[in-house]
């Protein structure tokens, strides 16, 4: 197996003597997971980082350390966990991307179900709690603003595959979190991928017409208000389903706009339209959205707003 070490070697008995927690994240090279090892090391923790690939995180830290690891290979991640015995594990490594999943339902289902399952083998044996990060896609999105009790029910495939993964989690017989989030946003890194603020702030300022749709629902999330939420729960040693995400509810039209307004652009280019227009092989839920008040009570969770969202990504 690939090891790339960034710094000094840190061995688990000087970490316990100086009462700093050892964590574990997949996906790294993500969006979520590159924030993530910034907080945590800013806070002092260890960081390992695993992920498909080379490492995509500058850091000179010798608080942090890299293994190119394919969470579909059981192998891989235990040789891993076996080695570095991390307190925590925070699971993020996904096949996010919903029509990708629809199209590939074998890899879809190895990725997020297979890898959860290796995930939770893995941590059971050698750490002392999980945390997976899953999405507004195991609802049904016909009521909209959903509480973490309410039913879930997929109607595509990646909200399908998720929804295992957090049955598997839901199983595990060391403390666990599930972390459901929603339309994930901010800024872009190089190779990621675009989201809702960068997409439209790309286009538009190239004055290129969009369409953008108006009849689905979001709390669309920044993402250092998540990874500060991954971060508070390891602290308070939170168990149990936490929603987090922003406090707006907007479409992904008004979203557009928001960005236009703020950047100045031509707002004519934007054009509303419904999900109907669109072609596309996953079905989406009209309306998900979430109801934050057990992570703001519980957590101290405060999310910024869209608008102050799009100044951090945009500047």
């Amino acid at each position: 197996m690939k090891t790339i070490a960034i710094g000094v070697f840190i061995f688990a008995e000087i970490i316990y003597q100086h009462g700093m927690k050892k964590i574990l994240i997949t996906g790294t090279n993500g969006m979520l997971g590159k924030v993530l090892v910034k907080q945590l090391l800013e806070k002092g923790f260890y960081v390992i980082g695993t992920s498909r690939g080379e490492c995509k995180i500058v850091c000179n830290s010798e608080k942090f350390k890299y293994y190119e690891v394919d969470i579909t290979d059981y192998f891989q991640l235990h040789d891993v966990l076996f080695d570095e015995r991390p307190e925590v594990v925070i699971h993020a490594a996904a096949m996010t991307q919903a029509d990708e999943c629809e199209l590939n339902k074998d890899k879809c289902w190895n990725v997020n179900q297979h890898g959860t399952v290796h995930a939770l083998v893995g941590a059971k044996m050698y750490s002392s709690f999980l945390i997976y990060v899953s999405t507004d896609f195991v609802f049904d999105g016909e009521k909209g603003m959903y509480k973490e009790e309410d039913e879930c029910r997929p109607v595509n495939w990646y909200g399908h595959c998720k929804l295992a993964g957090e049955s598997v989690i839901k199983d595990a017989e060391i403390p666990w979190s599930i972390v459901r989030t929603c339309l994930v946003y901010g800024e872009k890194t190089s190779g990621g991928r675009d989201n809702i603020i960068t997409w439209a702030d790309g286009k538009l300022s190239k004055h290129e017409k969009i369409k953008v749709v108006d009849d689905q629902v979001r709390t669309p999330t920044y993402i250092g208000d998540l990874a500060k939420g991954i971060i508070s729960i390891i602290e308070k040693k939170a168990t149990g389903i936490y929603h987090l995400s922003g406090k707006d509810v907007l479409t992904p039209y008004q979203m557009a706009k928001a960005v236009a307004k703020y950047k100045s652009y031509d707002e004519s280019l934007i054009e509303r339209v419904t999900a109907d227009t669109f072609t596309q092989p996953a079905k989406r839920p009209a309306k998900t959205g979430f109801v934050i008040d057990k992570a703001i009570n519980e957590l101290g969770y405060d999310p910024i707003s869209f608008a102050e969202g799009i100044k951090k990504v945009l500047g």
